[in-house]
């Protein structure tokens, strides 16, 4: 006997999940699609603070980091991470960990790469660093910053 509900059992004796699984090809999409969606913000609010107010590149970057935070988070809470159960008040402040942790390293990287290729290739040299971060950044929101403390992706046997 298999039953779908929160608590009921399966034939095989273990709890049948609560919500439904969704498969790491369509996780990664949306990962994809969010992370693009915010890479566009920081870089479209980078491009407007340098080259339209004057600001230097480093100090863009820090407000188009703030900016883009929110659109990560909002979509990878709602579309990207959406059935592992997490809470948001729970997971807003992993994400901002594990969002400020990647944000340091693209700050570093970044800095290294300005100074190494000019300020003259700040969207190409941010969107390169953007990506390379992107990666640690999945893996950390999928096993940590939007994991639902009270479940088990495991059934019992």
């Amino acid at each position: 006997m298999t039953v779908t509900g929160q608590g009921d059992t399966t034939a095989r004796g273990g709890v049948a999940p609560s919500r439904p699984r969704v498969s790491e090809a369509r996780r990664l999409g949306w990962f994809l699609a969010v992370g693009t969606a915010a890479a566009l913000v920081h870089l479209s609010v980078a491009w407007l603070l340098v080259g339209q107010v004057g600001m230097s590149p480093l100090n863009a970057n820090v407000i188009a980091f703030a900016v883009a935070f929110f659109v990560g988070f909002a979509g990878h809470f709602s579309l990207t991470f959406a059935g592992t159960g997490a809470r948001w008040l729970r997971a807003l402040p992993r994400f901002a960990a594990v969002a400020i942790a990647g944000f340091l390293t693209n700050q570093a990287a970044y800095a290294v790469l300005l100074e190494r290729f000019g300020e003259r290739w700040y969207l190409p040299l941010l969107a390169l660093v953007l990506i390379a971060v992107a990666a640690v950044t999945y893996l950390l929101g999928r096993v940590w910053a939007f994991a639902d403390a009270g479940r088990s992706d495991r059934q019992a046997p």
